[in-house]
């Protein structure tokens, strides 16, 4: 038993049609959060964020951030995906607790590598670097942020399940 014209045009349109669809969707931006590259002397590390927002919706992660022992004075070296370029971003820079700030860096908008920091320019010798995407996108005030530990010979760092939002 053959099959007829019409059936076989009617089943490769139906091939085409979810040929097509199946392509959809490509080009949209990723289910999951990207993460950011951190090199550090002769390290490399992908970090995962503790919050971002995605789809308009901002969701926070229960992540341990990595810890990088580094000699003094290694240039380290942040990548942001483009997405977080083009919104903009900066780095905060905590103690070896996350508890309290000790500064921030500002990044040029657009910019997708910083290396304008070395593991020397923090006082203590263990301390965080958070990546913080800049607020005013789709979640309004609520922004991504990706955090990881440093120690320096000498220097000791709290380990601990959860990382806090950014500071303001």
């Amino acid at each position: 038993m053959g099959l007829s014209t019409t059936t076989v045009r009617g089943l490769a349109a139906g091939v085409l049609a979810l040929t097509v669809l199946t392509g959809c969707g490509s080009d949209d931006e990723p289910t999951t959060p990207q993460p950011v590259r951190v090199a550090a002397g002769d390290q490399t590390v992908d970090i995962q964020p503790s919050q971002y927002c995605l789809d308009g919706d901002g969701k926070r992660y229960d992540v341990t951030p990595p810890v990088i022992e580094v000699p003094a004075d290694s240039p380290i070296t942040l990548t942001v995906p483009g997405p977080v370029a083009d919104h903009g971003w900066s780095v905060q820079v905590f103690d070896e607790t996350l508890g309290q700030k000790i500064g921030e860096v500002a990044v040029d908008e657009g910019t997708t590598t910083f290396d304008g920091i070395n593991s020397s320019d923090v006082v203590p010798a263990a301390f965080y670097l958070v990546v913080v995407e800049d607020k005013g996108g789709e979640c309004g005030l609520f922004s991504g942020a990706w955090p990881v530990g440093f120690v320096r010979p000498g220097g000791d760092i709290a380990t601990g399940t959860a990382t806090p939002a950014p500071a303001d």
